[in-house]
């Protein structure tokens, strides 16, 4: 995925990876710059522990700028050793939220000790939100696979419109069905995918009300309003 390169190109970070998370089906890593990054991908996801399941169970971002630190030594005792061993030193990992809804965990590594100042870490979190867009969009499945064509590259204008488009949208659903935030989103995605049609204009529909689900209807189904 694009994002990844172009994370590693604007931070003072050594290589970047991205996982596929879920509280309901197996985690995958999806894409990694390098080998280190895909062992720190595969490390966490295999061991149950560091900044990326962190990250993931908190909903927040999960900074260390040194994996020699003590605290992290006994709070991660496998992966802090696995990680320094395969060349890590300092690893960032930030969830990928949009809403209620949290795909994944994108993870920086920096082969020395590292401190993002505040601009570096807004640029990350705004990789983050970006490669939140990209994963929702495209449409990953339960194996960490994209159910459509490849991962598309988008620029950082217009994003937050984007962003906010899909999640009120998935709030509109939920009102229509009378279901959770995350269940709306499934319907909202499931719509796109049986259409042939991108997310994003699902949700533009949704938004502008040309677009009604029914409670009873199939997941993947939606009917235009008069």
């Amino acid at each position: 995925m694009d994002v990844c390169t172009a994370a590693v190109a604007a931070l003072p970070v050594a290589g970047a990876g991205l996982s596929a998370m879920s509280r309901t089906a197996a985690s995958h890593p999806l894409c990694s710059t390098d080998d280190i990054s895909e062992q720190l991908e595969e490390l966490q996801l295999t061991l149950g522990e560091g900044p990326c399941v962190d990250a993931f169970a908190r909903g927040s971002a999960v900074l260390t700028p040194d994996l020699r630190s003590v605290e992290l030594q006994d709070h991660w005792a496998v992966f802090a050793d696995a990680a320094l061993e395969a060349g890590a030193r300092a690893v960032f990992s930030l969830p990928l939220q949009l809403g209620a809804i949290s795909p994944g965990v994108l993870d920086l590594y920096a082969d020395i000790p590292t401190v993002l100042d505040p601009e570096e870490l807004g640029d990350a979190l705004a990789f983050a939100d970006l490669a939140t867009l990209l994963l929702l969009d495209t449409g990953i499945d339960e194996t960490g696979a994209p159910t459509g064509g490849p991962v598309s590259d988008r620029s950082f204008e217009g994003l937050g419109a984007y962003r906010a488009e899909i999640d009120q949208a998935s709030g509109m659903l939920a009102v229509q069905l009378g279901v959770g935030i995350e269940e709306a989103f499934v319907r909202l995605r499931a719509c796109a995918y049986t259409q042939g049609r991108r997310l994003a204009d699902v949700a533009a529909d949704v938004v502008a009300r040309r677009l009604r689900f029914s409670p009873d209807a199939e997941p993947g189904q939606a009917e235009e309003e008069t």
